[in-house]
């Protein structure tokens, strides 16, 4: 589904992504980990068109990537989530999951207060996608609350909210657990899960061992830039090399 070949990216004389070639397949849920500073944002921030590669490519379903900026790599259904939750505050749940499926708005209907009848059902149709989308995520009862009354957990699952809200084929998560309690994490696996059965493919920056471990087909390991390890989760948990840079002793014992 997801090819990257030789992706790299250097700033100057510093090289962030050095020759990282993986793939992701159709219906999997692959995790991308590594130390801080490993290029694993920087990674996804190049598959998005967030940052343009210095060398490599992206292809996903057999169609280049590389060089789209993100609005139409996000039409072409890869979308992302960030490490930092960006809402808007003052609107609703609810008015935040619509904004998020104006990547598949046609110009003239977004953010046009539905003037014209296929204007007025397209807007009913968004109203719906965004229902859908939140009972989906378990947030139907807070539909109508504006988004800067939201529990830390609530507001990062609003975020997959507004990224699901258009329709992606893939979705990436970056940290999506990071400042989580343990049951949330615990809500937050159910819901990629959850993600997945409904014919969504999921690739993950996440140091949550336990997330990681738990629901990843897949892991690649990335260590300065490079990528260092891939395989199944108990390859990796046993990798010594992996062990050295990232996991330590005690997350290594089966």
């Amino acid at each position: 589904m997801l090819e990257v070949e030789e992706l790299t990216v250097r700033f100057g004389g510093l090289t962030a992504v050095n020759g990282v070639s993986f793939s992701v397949d159709e219906g999997a849920i692959v995790g991308l980990i590594g130390p801080n500073g490993a290029g694993k944002t920087t990674c996804f921030s190049l598959i998005t068109g967030f940052l343009p590669p210095s060398a490599g490519r992206v292809r996903f379903r057999g169609r280049p990537l590389t060089g789209l900026p993100p609005h139409v790599i996000a039409r072409e259904g890869v979308v992302r989530t960030f490490q930092k939750t960006s809402l808007f505050a003052r609107l609703t749940v609810h008015e935040n999951v619509m904004i998020g499926q104006q990547a598949r708005l046609r110009p003239r209907v977004w953010p046009a207060l539905a003037r014209t009848a296929a204007q007025q059902r397209e807007l009913a149709a968004v109203r719906e996608r965004a229902d859908d989308v939140l009972a989906l995520v378990a947030m139907s009862a807070v539909r109508d609350v504006e988004a800067r009354a939201l529990s830390y957990g609530e507001q990062r699952h609003l975020a997959i909210a507004i990224a699901l809200a258009s329709r992606p084929a893939l979705l990436l998560l970056d940290e999506p657990a990071a400042g989580l309690t343990p049951a949330e994490a615990r809500r937050l696996m159910d819901l990629i899960e959850q993600i997945r059965r409904g014919g969504i493919t999921v690739l993950l920056v996440e140091h949550d061992m336990k997330v990681v471990m738990g629901i990843c087909d897949r892991i690649v390991v990335l260590d300065h830039g490079q990528k260092i390890a891939e395989g199944a989760p108990r390859e990796i948990r046993q990798h010594p090399d992996v062990i050295r840079v990232y996991l330590g002793e005690v997350t290594a014992r089966p």
